[in-house]
Formats: structure tokens, C-alpha cells, sequence
């Protein structure tokens, strides 16, 4: 079929299952070959993001080295003949997705926008510039933690024991904790984005902040793999403080709004203020008529035969 035979988009951005379907193929497939190409990418440089992932590790080369961390160093040893491939791909695939957070957020976003309105995709545009820097602040606490998480696991192992970590034990936390945490930011830019929808008020999200703070807090302590609370309040606080933000923001866009559309912070079944207010009526004024009306003409007594027979 050619260009000039496809029918019209729709204005309002409306389109059948099956488009709706092409489309979200589309995008999928566009965000998939982005991270197969930062994939590739990083397998070429595998080493140095080993190395740099593997950095936090705990070893005791030397004596001081051994001396502060008591003796609870990790050992590294692999285990099979495919292993070091299982590692390469999986520390490529995550720097693929960390790599791309621009282009299939971007991809998400295109998605989503011709189903919105002109001010909301302008809003949109801001929410994809914010989304990005947001999961790249997660991963970098979750790398920072990462030390610290190593050796509250470590201190477990019984006494006089050397701990023998295989890389894929280690390098399976390291990805939990990166795409976790990056996603676990996303979740206020979430409630702004719900906020300049519509779909929820800055009030009641201001209502919720004792169930949120008590649900940041047991998804914190479910998402990082360690027992102990630094690790659980590294992640919790940080996405406690960007909910009140997301909530401040969120006051101040009804704020705006209101003063826009007195109505728009109203429910769909509460019903708006009427003005009930009587205005006083001026008085009555004389009007004189130019002339006197015209006398009716008398109607002959044959017409009134004929209107007789017609009604």
C-alpha cells in the first residue's frame, strides 16, 4: 500500500485494537534493538564493568585489609566451563538497559501521547527528562550500597570459615539491587505524572502519606537482599523524601489549576457552587404607544357559517 493510500491519522489520536497493537510492536521492537546494540556494546568491554562491579567485594590482600573487615573476606572462585559466559551476558544486559533508560522511556512515552492532549504531551516531554536522571540516582545508591550489603552477608558465615563466593551469586544481587532501586525512583515521578492526568489530587495524596511511608518502607525492606536496616533506610528514605516532593508538586499544580477552572478540582458526582443571588429589578418605565391600535374588523355572518362547517 502506498503512502498516499493510508488513511488520515486521527486528530484526537484514536485509533482500532489492532493499530493500537502495530504500535506498541513498534516501540517494543525499537527499545529491544536499542539494548541489543548497548549490549553488544558492553560485552566488548566486559572486563572493566566486571572489575568496577566487583570493586565493592570485601578482600583481604593485605593485612589492614584483613584487619578491617576481621577477617570476613570473599573469596571468588568459578564454578564451570560456561559460567564466564553466563557472567559477560548478564553484566552486559544490565548495562544495555541502564545504558537506554533515554530511548525506551522515550519509547513508553511515544507510545502514550497520541492519546493525550497538547498540554499534556508538553508535560510528558518534562516527565521523560526527569525519569531518566531519577532510575540513574537509583542505580547509583544501589552501587553504593553495594559494599556494605557484601559484608553484613559475609559477617554470617560461622567463624574461621573462608567465605567462596561465586561471581554469578554476587552479580545476581548486584542487577537485583541496580534495577530495583532505579525503578523504585520512578514511583513519585509516577504520582506527578497521575497528578497532571487527573486522575488523583495533590490532597489526597497528602491523605495517603501514612500508608505510603509504611508501604516504602516494607517494599524497601523485601527489595534489598540483606537483613540489616542500613541498607532497607538507604533505599526507603530517599524515595520517602521524593514522594513529599511529588506531592508538593502535586499542591501546586491543583493550586494553578484551580485558579484556572474553579471547578477542577471537583469530583465527576459533586456538583459546583451556584450563584442563588437575586438581582434587584429596576423599576417598570411608561411606554406610550404612537397611536391607538385599529378597531378589529367585524367578521360577516357567511364566514361564520363557513368557520362552523371547517371546524
Amino acid at each position: 500500500m502506498s503512502k498516499s493510500s493510508k488513511p488520515p491519522k486521527d486528530p484526537e489520536g484514536r485509533m482500532a485494537l489492532a493499530d493500537h497493537l502495530r504500535e506498541l510492536r513498534n516501540r517494543v521492537v525499537k527499545s529491544a534493538l536499542a539494548i541489543v546494540l548497548f549490549t553488544i556494546i558492553a560485552a566488548i568491554y566486559h572486563k572493566q564493568l566486571e572489575s568496577f562491579l566487583m570493586e565493592p567485594l570485601p578482600r583481604c590482600n593485605t593485612a589492614e585489609e584483613a584487619a578491617h573487615y576481621h577477617g570476613k573476606c570473599a573469596q571468588v572462585s568459578t564454578i564451570g566451563l560456561t559460567t564466564p559466559i553466563a557472567l559477560i551476558i548478564k553484566v552486559a544486559l544490565t548495562a544495555g538497559v541502564v545504558a537506554t533508560v533515554p530511548v525506551w522511556l522515550y519509547q513508553l512515552w511515544a507510545f502514550v501521547a497520541p492519546g493525550l492532549h497538547r498540554h499534556e504531551r508538553r508535560y510528558a516531554i518534562g516527565f521523560i527528562a526527569g525519569g531518566a536522571p531519577l532510575f540513574l540516582a537509583g542505580v547509583t545508591v544501589a552501587y553504593l550500597l553495594l559494599p556494605t550489603t557484601v559484608q553484613v552477608l559475609i559477617s554470617f558465615s560461622p567463624s574461621g570459615t573462608t567465605p567462596i563466593l561465586p561471581p554469578e551469586n554476587y552479580f545476581d544481587i548486584a542487577t537485583r539491587m541496580v534495577l530495583v532501586f532505579g525503578l523504585a525512583f520512578e514511583f513519585p515521578l509516577l504520582l506527578v505524572m497521575l497528578n497532571f492526568g487527573g486522575v488523583v489530587s495533590g490532597k489526597r495524596l497528602l491523605g495517603w502519606w501514612r500508608g505510603m511511608v509504611m508501604a516504602i518502607t516494607v517494599f524497601a525492606a523485601f527489595a534489598t537482599p540483606s537483613a540489616e536496616p542500613v541498607s532497607m533506610l538507604a533505599l526507603a528514605a530517599p524515595i520517602w523524601a521524593l514522594y513529599f516532593i511529588a506531592v508538593g508538586i502535586a499542591l501546586l499544580n491543583d493550586r494553578r489549576r484551580a485558579r484556572r477552572n474553579p471547578d477542577a478540582g471537583l469530583d465527576d458526582d459533586e456538583a459546583s457552587a451556584v450563584d442563588l443571588s437575586v438581582d434587584e429589578v429596576a423599576a417598570a418605565e411608561a411606554v406610550e404607544a404612537s397611536a391607538a391600535p385599529a378597531a378589529p374588523t367585524p367578521v360577516p355572518a357567511a364566514r361564520h357559517g363557513q368557520m362552523d362547517d371547517i371546524t
